[in-house]
């Protein structure tokens, strides 16, 4: 059985927001980001990226692989639920394919 992991937004807010009860906007400056760009993160809307886990880091709030590393793989997991409608041409029948022609 797969574990639904929840979006990296989801596990920030709950640190930053619940436990440490700070507001966006006060998260966000403390952060040195946009409101609206910590908004976004928190309410599963955009992507942790290298800068926002960078920045977390160096606030103490975990590392930032461990921020990438949640990100990536939601990030994966939401790709496999789009692979069957994935229509790729394996890469081995490509070469086999070329080495023919030649």
């Amino acid at each position: 059985m797969k574990v639904k992991l929840v979006h990296p937004g989801a596990t920030l807010r709950g640190i930053v927001l619940r436990h440490l009860k700070f507001t966006v906007a006060e998260a966000a400056r403390r952060l040195g980001v946009s409101r609206s760009a910590l908004s976004a993160v928190v309410n599963e809307q955009a992507q942790i990226s290298t800068n926002l886990a960078m920045r977390l880091e160096k606030a103490g709030i975990e590392t930032a692989r461990f921020w990438l590393g949640l990100q990536m793989n939601y990030d994966l997991q939401q790709a496999e639920k789009q692979k069957r409608r994935m229509k790729v041409i394996p890469l081995s029948t490509v070469q086999t394919n070329l080495a023919l022609e030649n």
